[in-house]
């Protein structure tokens, strides 16, 4: 392993104190985590927040087995120590991907799930890529199989995810309709790269999709609502349309009409992501080194980024998230 005795054998990092609001992130002292053999230590220069930080926070959605208890799905930063098998990567700058432990000063990351970061790349951007690439790329693109000619629909249009999949569509010739909830957020995804935008608070997004399309609807949607926009979902489908389920912040239950999912030969899906294996994790990092890392080498692909707060201020970003003004990426700077 790589000169580990050197570091500090502790470290700050962000607990929940007991399941609840923004106040029960605190900052306290714990013990320098160690890499495994196929691990990397990263001495992090910030951390994205997510919404599943949030349901972790609340006590609604904890750690897989195995992971750290330390909320944060992502960072960036520079590799510090290594497992034997990952030695040769000390000294490198990447964003990883997590199943925790972002929300301090170090964290260990599986080596297969690290990205590198060029270096002329904001290492603050780079720690907002990681969670939102992965979740579209594997939901949109591949679950969902759009490609370029398509036109898809999103759901939450100036959120991380919803930013990241605006941009991921421009870069991929996939026409791109989000739902917002007002006119000023309508207006900032248009800007960001949005083809349309849509009021869902005073619009009803089944009419305008099927306006915007002249009646053929979408041949895909990513929905992180679920509940009862799961039926309207599926009327805004095209025929051998595809629908991505990836959260269900508007309820788990939903009542469909099954005719028409075998009239217009729909396919239902989702997944999550924090769970899944290593493996397939690093064989996701694979792709997107061979596919979408050509446009992050050349800065055509940089996240919608909102504020950034210190590390120990992350009750403050989380009461950001909470207020759901935020437009795009809340980063922790380390």
């Amino acid at each position: 392993m790589a000169d580990v005795e050197a570091l500090p054998k502790e470290m700050m990092a962000i607990g929940i104190a007991a399941p609840g609001g923004p106040d029960a992130l605190v900052p306290m002292r714990r013990p320098l985590p160690i890499p495994g053999d196929d691990e990397v230590l990263i001495r992090v220069a910030a951390a994205g927040v997510n919404r599943p930080d949030v349901l972790q926070r609340q006590g609604k959605y904890p750690p897989p087995p195995g992971a750290s208890d330390i909320p944060g799905l992502e960072v960036s930063g520079t590799i510090v120590a290594a497992g034997r098998s990952s030695d040769m990567l000390v000294g490198q700058r990447v964003c990883a991907l997590l199943a925790g432990g972002g929300y301090a000063q170090y964290a260990v990351a599986p080596a297969g799930q690290c990205l590198p970061v060029p270096a002329d790349y904001d290492m603050v951007e780079a720690a907002a890529l990681p969670e939102t690439l992965f979740t579209v790329w594997t939901n949109l693109f591949e679950r969902a199989y759009a490609v370029g000619g398509d036109t898809v629909l999103v759901h939450g249009g100036t959120s991380g995810i919803g930013t990241m999949a605006i941009r991921l569509c421009n870069l991929f010739d996939v026409k791109v309709i989000v739902t917002c909830g007002s006119d000023e957020k309508c207006a900032q995804a248009k800007g960001w790269g949005a083809d349309e935008a849509i009021n869902y608070r005073t619009q009803d997004y089944v009419e305008q999709v099927q306006r915007i399309t002249g009646g053929q609807g979408v041949q895909a949607v990513l929905d992180m609502v679920g509940g009862d926009y799961v039926p309207r979902n599926l009327e805004c489908l095209a025929e051998d349309g595809r629908h991505v389920s990836i959260a269900v912040l508007g309820g788990a239950k939903a009542s469909i009409f099954i005719p028409t999912i075998m009239q217009k030969r729909l396919t239902l899906t989702g997944s999550t992501l924090r769970a899944r294996s290593v493996g397939f994790k690093s064989l996701v990092a694979d792709e997107l080194v061979r596919n979408v890392w050509p446009f992050v080498d050349e800065a055509k692909l940089r996240p919608a980024m909102d504020q950034r707060f210190a590390l120990a201020d992350a009750a403050k970003a989380h009461a950001r998230m909470d207020a759901g003004e935020h437009f795009g990426k809340i980063v922790l700077v380390v």
